[in-house]
């Protein structure tokens, strides 16, 4: 690739400098390097690289075939989202139907984030180095076939629901994995923060659209099994469109040129990278407590609100089906609405912000979870009083919870190298699933038996002891705005050493690098042990 930069150090001399080629920059007497100019905006200015490649020669898909690609992406994505929350809209007639209690309830969303957790790993792996149109066309069809499969069981069989729920996260893991890093392929810069925003539009979106369709398709055929088969079919419709419009991109190309080819190391550096990259650490965790805070709304919140009005005396309690109520379809109309505006809002309100500070992401995520604190809380104490105040405050709740979704996305993309991405999705979701919405809805449940049992057995009694379990929600949602927080003092440095490796200037090999980023983003500090390529 070039002459490989060198150095050099006299006996007396501590530390060495670094000697680099003089068309790269210039070297001073404490091993820092000051990038020339041209240098540092290469190394900086990813939008403009964008323009300059022809994504028709870079990718092998004009503009407009990326963003199909996008589109289609979306719309799986939005299936995805429908099928995990279908049951949510109908969990008081699966709660009936099977005559289980908080807890085992909450075991359905627990199985199906357990698998989806543990499979994410290995399909991260595969995504990294194999085809990914061909992984997630096997995926989405395993997928339907299971969901499919769970709406013919009956009341004996609750453990074979739990099974098949169990199976349905191992098709969508080879999905979620993966589906984020082509769009980074296809795009870079403020295009890219784009088109992720109309990505993760459908996680709100068509979580909305799950409790909308399951609690309507249970009203309409009487049977909430008939719930289950909607987004069986319409994914054969997905499998087609991967089949026939979407191309496998090359890794990194639109961000290192179609030239130049990045080189994937072992799982174990992979990892290893991961664990020592900070700003990808402590996103993670900052994304966990967005997921334990979403994983509980969603299975919960129906199920809470449905209570609060048979306290009230305004509805009928469920004890036979089929239960009437439109609480899910409200509940899923304002998580559609929210989503759209949270997403489409963080994103922009960033990109605005960064003109001022390079750090804007983090910041925005964690200005959006310490602001739907109070109001989560709000919702939960002003239910009884008024049902109005508690659907306002979740509608403001749900949208500043929603801000962060496409700009998580977007920080990974950016503080890792291509050949890396499924890998840190992956992982991303294993620590955000295995400490966030993958116990949650079963720690609620859980929560709610214990303190109803010291209680006397009544309608109230249910009420309050799942509100109660909810107030953890505002707690997490603090302690996850302060991990973005302390993501935000490490992101510009991360940031920097991603486009270093990405453009050669530093070995992907070179993990324990520290790159210092001064405010004019113009000097990196490198220890002479690295290896560098020109």
């Amino acid at each position: 690739m070039g002459e490989r930069l060198g150095w050099s150090a006299d006996a007396d001399t501590d530390p060495p400098v670094l000697t680099l080629p003089d068309n790269t920059g210039t070297t001073n007497s404490v091993g820092e390097h000051h990038l020339s100019d041209g240098a540092a905006e290469s190394f900086t200015d990813n939008g403009d690289q964008c323009e300059e490649n022809d994504t028709d020669t870079v990718t092998g898909m004009s503009r407009r075939h990326s963003v199909l690609v996008v589109l289609i992406l979306f719309y799986i994505n939005l299936l995805n989202y429908m099928d995990r929350f279908t049951v949510a809209g109908v969990l008081p007639e699966i709660q009936t139907y099977f005559n289980k209690n908080d807890s085992e309830t909450g075991l359905l969303q627990t199985v199906f984030i357990c698998s989806y957790m543990v499979l994410a790993p290995v399909f991260g792996y595969l995504g990294d180095r194999y085809n990914r149109k061909i992984i997630m066309c096997c995926g989405i069809t395993f997928w339907c076939l299971v969901t499919l499969a769970s709406s013919f069981i009956t009341e004996q069989h609750f453990w074979l629901l739990l099974l098949t729920r169990g199976l349905v996260g191992v098709g969508e893991a080879s999905y979620s994995t993966i589906a984020s890093t082509i769009i980074a392929d296809l795009f870079v810069a403020d295009l890219r923060s784009r088109m992720l925003s109309v990505f993760y539009f459908a996680i709100p979106v068509g979580s909305g659209l799950g409790y909308i369709v399951g609690s309507k398709v249970k009203d309409a055929t009487g049977d909430w099994h008939w719930s289950l088969r909607v987004t069986p079919a319409l994914g054969v419709l997905a499998v087609g469109m991967l089949i026939f419009f979407v191309k496998e991109p090359p890794r990194g190309a639109m961000e290192h040129g179609a030239n130049r080819q990045l080189v994937n190391t072992s799982w174990f550096i992979d990892v290893k990278a991961l664990i020592h990259n900070p700003s990808f650490i402590l996103s993670s965790l900052g994304f966990t407590a967005v997921a334990f805070v979403t994983g509980a709304l969603a299975l919960w919140a129906p199920t809470y609100l449905i209570r609060s009005q048979v306290v009230q005396g305004t509805a009928k309690p469920c004890i036979k089906q089929p239960c009437v109520s439109n609480d899910s379809l409200i509940f899923g109309v304002i998580t559609c609405i929210t989503g759209f505006l949270g997403v489409g809002s963080g994103v922009e309100i960033s990109k605005w912000y960064r003109k001022r500070n390079p750090r804007s992401d983090p910041l925005v995520c964690a200005a959006g979870l310490l602001i739907s604190a109070p109001f989560l809380y709000l919702a939960l104490v002003c239910v009884v009083s008024s049902i109005t105040a508690t659907y306002v405050f979740i509608f403001i709740g749900e949208t500043f919870l929603s801000l962060n979704w496409a700009l998580v996305a977007d920080i990974v993309l950016y503080v890792v190298i291509p050949t890396r991405r499924a890998t840190a999705s992956a992982l991303q979701i294993v620590l955000s699933h295995l400490l966030g919405d993958a116990g949650s809805p079963y720690i609620i449940g859980v929560i709610s038996d214990q303190i109803r049992a010291v209680r006397p057995d009544s309608f109230l009694s249910e009420f309050r002891s799942l509100e109660y379990s909810l107030m953890i929600c505002s707690f997490v949602s603090v302690i996850g705005g302060a991990f973005f927080l302390a993501t935000a003092v490490f992101i510009e440095n991360d940031r920097k050493k991603a486009e270093l490796q990405i453009k050669g200037a530093l070995t992907i090999n070179d993990d324990d690098v520290g790159v210092h980023v001064p405010p004019n983003g113009t000097t990196a500090q490198l220890p002479v042990s690295s290896d560098f390529i020109c």
